[in-house]
């Protein structure tokens, strides 16, 4: 497993766990979509995992290694990038100076070549290099998020919500695009309300309640899992 949480526990001030002993895995290559009533503890729990929310209790390995107490500027250097929902771009920034930004922990020589595969790959961030990222559309806004957290090479990656505000066109696209990025190799966390259209594209999900997992299934087949109204829609099966 690429990426293995074991137990963990976190929250944002002392004794206030919101993250309480939750455990996931990932492989290489595949799309994990969390998912979970409001409140459940999703966005901290990746939190977390990118160093965050304090952890005080439990264990994120990544490829092997115990990165449970990297700091969260570091994380990308161990090979984990974590996209959040909002404030994920500059927006008084152009497209290009946010890549480069992103990619300043890479070799000079290396940036450029980067930042022109950046540009092969998001075919509309290329048409858009030289705009202020805050002119972006929202759909364009979450490439460019997606771009920056990808161009130092990460190994795991991690999105919040990336479908919030979007409109189902522009949520087909972002999620198009991950399936993009997934087909060469690398992981995917993904926390996500749209329930329906992470299943689409994911390999597995679990659902989180309580800030622990209570359910794992296969992405295809979990939609229809009658454990999914119960935990997720909140609604109880008839006895």
């Amino acid at each position: 497993m690429i990426l293995q949480v074991k137990g963990l526990i976190a929250g944002y001030e002392p004794g206030l766990s919101i993250v309480k002993g939750a455990s996931i895995h990932a492989a290489e290559g595949e799309i994990v979509v969390i998912l979970g009533p409001n409140g459940a503890g999703k966005s901290s729990l990746i939190k977390a995992i990118a160093g965050l929310v304090p952890v005080t209790g439990g264990q994120v390995l990544l490829d092997g290694r115990d990165i449970t107490a990297v700091p969260a500027h570091l994380m990308v250097r161990q090979g984990l990038a974590f996209v959040p929902q909002t404030e994920n771009i500059f927006p008084l920034m152009t497209v290009e100076e946010n890549l480069r930004v992103s990619g300043g922990i890479l070799p000079r020589s290396g940036v450029s070549p980067r930042i022109a595969e950046m540009y092969e790959a998001f075919p509309d961030l290329a048409r858009q290099r030289a705009l202020m990222a805050g002119s972006l559309s929202g759909g364009q806004r979450q490439m460019l998020a997606v771009a920056r957290a990808l161009i130092v090479r990460p190994r795991v990656l991690m999105l919040d919500e990336p479908s919030a505000g979007l409109s189902p066109k522009l949520v087909a696209q972002v999620f198009a695009q991950l399936q993009e990025i997934r087909s060469r190799g690398l992981t995917i966390v993904l926390v996500e309300q749209n329930a329906r259209a992470a299943l689409a594209i994911g390999d597995r999900a679990y659902v989180l309640v309580e800030g622990r997992e209570a359910h794992e299934g296969k992405a295809k087949t979990l939609w229809d899992d009658p454990i999914i109204a119960e935990l997720y829609l909140g609604h109880r099966r008839a006895s």
